[in-house]
Parts: C-alpha cells; sequence; structure tokens
C-alpha cells in the first residue's frame, strides 16, 4: 500500500516514524509531506496513494476524484466537514476520522476560556503590566453558576465535568439526548438553556441543522451577564451577530476558537474587535499529550482497514 500524509500531525519526527514503523517494515511505503492546500499540489503528492492522511486541511472533490488508486482517507480530527464525503462515497472510498484523541484538551481549553472571561484575566494582566491596580475590574467565580453544554459528545460531557468539579449546575441540550448523561446533565430546550445560563459552551458539530444555530434572535435569549464559549466550529455562530450583541452590551463576553474559516483570519473579522472577547487560532484540540494521541489512533485506523475491521467509521 501507498500511504501518503498531506500535512503534519503535529507530533516530532520521532514519534511519527514509530508510528509509522509497522506499516513501513510489513512492506508498504509512508511518504509525509508539509502542508499546501494548492489543489493541483495535492494531487500531484496523491494521485498514486492508496491511504491519504490529512488532519484539518481541506480535501476537495476534485482530489478525491483525481486519485484513482484511493482506497481508504484517514483523517485526524474528530470532524470531517472540511472533507469532501459525497466524492468519497461515490467512488466507494472508506474514511475513518480520530474520534476522541482531544476530548480532554478541548475541555479544559472551554473551561480555561470561561474563567479567564469570569476573572477578566486579559484585562487584569494588562492592568498589572502598565503598574495599575485592580481597582473596578473584580471578576466572578464559576462556582454557583449555570453553565449550558450544547452538544452532548464526548467533549460536551467531559465539559461538563469539569463544570460539576467546580460547583456549577450544568443544563444541556442535544437533539438526542443521552440517557445515561441524564445524571451529569439536566435536558432542556435550547431555548431554556440560553435564557437561564450564565455560560453557553458549544459542543456540536457542524451540520445542515447547527449551521448559523446561534444567531441574532438565539443572542437576544441570552442573559445579559452571560458569556458564550465556541470551540465547537465557527459557522454554528453567527459571528457579526455576535460581535453587535458584545459591542451593545447584550452579552457580557465570548470565547471563540473556531472561525468560519481557518486562521490566519482577516484583519477585520468583527470577533478581533468586540469587547470583552479573548481569541485563539483554533488551539483548542492542539495539546502535545492530544498530538501523540491523535497520531496513534489514526496509524492504528489504518492497520485496522487493513485488517477488515474499520474502526472510527464515517463511511
Amino acid at each position: 500500500m501507498n500511504i501518503v500524509l498531506l500535512e503534519s500531525l503535529g507530533v516530532p519526527e520521532d514519534v511519527l516514524a514509530d508510528c509509522a514503523s509497522p506499516l513501513t517494515e510489513a512492506g508498504h511505503t509512508f511518504t509525509a509531506y508539509p502542508k499546501d492546500t494548492d489543489p493541483a499540489v495535492m494531487i500531484e503528492r496523491a494521485r498514486n496513494a492508496d491511504v491519504l492522511m490529512i488532519a484539518n486541511m481541506p480535501l476537495p472533490a476534485e482530489v478525491i476524484e483525481a486519485c484513482d488508486h484511493l482506497k481508504f482517507i484517514d483523517v485526524a480530527f474528530t470532524g470531517v466537514d472540511h472533507v469532501a464525503l459525497s466524492a468519497a462515497e461515490k467512488k466507494g472510498i472508506k474514511v475513518s476520522n480520530a474520534a476522541g484523541y482531544s476530548t480532554q484538551a478541548v475541555a479544559e481549553l472551554s473551561l480555561c476560556l470561561m474563567l479567564s472571561l469570569l476573572r477578566r484575566v486579559p484585562q487584569v494582566e494588562a492592568r498589572c503590566r502598565a503598574g495599575q491596580t485592580k481597582d473596578g475590574l473584580v471578576g466572578c467565580e464559576l462556582a454557583g453558576k449555570t453553565v449550558g453544554i450544547v452538544g452532548t459528545g464526548a467533549i460536551g460531557l467531559q465539559t461538563a465535568r469539569l463544570c460539576r468539579a467546580f460547583g456549577c449546575k450544568v443544563l444541556a441540550y442535544a437533539p438526542r439526548p443521552k440517557e445515561a448523561a441524564k445524571e451529569l446533565v439536566e435536558y432542556v430546550s435550547l431555548e431554556e438553556l440560553l435564557a437561564q445560563s450564565d455560560v453557553v459552551s458549544l459542543h456540536c458539530p457542524l451540520n445542515d441543522s447547527t449551521r448559523g444555530m446561534i444567531d441574532a434572535a438565539h443572542i437576544a435569549m441570552m442573559k445579559p451577564t452571560a458569556i458564550l464559549i465556541n470551540v465547537a466550529r465557527g459557522p454554528v455562530v453567527d459571528s457579526q451577530a455576535l460581535a453587535d450583541a458584545l459591542n451593545a452590551g447584550k452579552i457580557a463576553g465570548a470565547g471563540i476558537d473556531v472561525f468560519e474559516t481557518e486562521p490566519p483570519l482577516a484583519t477585520d473579522h468583527p470577533l478581533l474587535h468586540s469587547k470583552n472577547t479573548l481569541v485563539t487560532p483554533h488551539v483548542a484540540f492542539a495539546s502535545a499529550e492530544s498530538m501523540v494521541a491523535r497520531a496513534q489512533i489514526v496509524f492504528d485506523n489504518i492497520q485496522k482497514w487493513m485488517d477488515g475491521e474499520q474502526a472510527n467509521i464515517v463511511l
């Protein structure tokens, strides 16, 4: 099998070599390339691949269609909305993801953003550097707050556990509530969650039902003292509507790790200039520990697929 990796997995070279060694020792070829999103470059690199590995770079239909030998796409990411799945399905190509690798990393950044906003960390840090005091910038504790979790997959539920450990009441909304999660969260409607929560944390996938879900009307349902955290997918939120609400003081703050496009962002993006907004460049999934776990999962995916036991099935 000819295995081609089209972008870095974010691990040291020795870790990558260790992960690939069982495959190369079995006689398969493995080639890793630096990221290049030019479709022509991708086609040239992937043309003869039996197995194609990516992380979160777009994999357009034209690339998939040009790869006559391609049998398996291995996505080193949880979400797969950046992959032209219809093209893969049409050609009978199997697809797996790396579900579970970043559960703890994303949940921890969610809490980090919550705590930083509630305790006004950016503002008091700037005051301290300027030789000033905390006067007028005393924040709030997370303990005792109501946190609303939108999406109760593995990441949403781990975030709920961390919030419970801080002494929070946790509400949740999901189209299909999980019976096993009802000891951890209280399921309510989205409208109830938005109205009652002090913190709203988004952990849902991007699909037709969630695209633009948090729009101006839904943001208006939130408390003026509430904060919004988005570590899910950027298009779940109407960025301009959120920026307008923040600038008008209709909600108190936002922690945003994901946007409509991958960073670097246009310098005029509205959330780069809105009040009380913490922004990070899609880093929630990326910790030293999660990157190693991800590499191990995706190489294990290849071996299992070769053995006829496909894991983490998308297609």
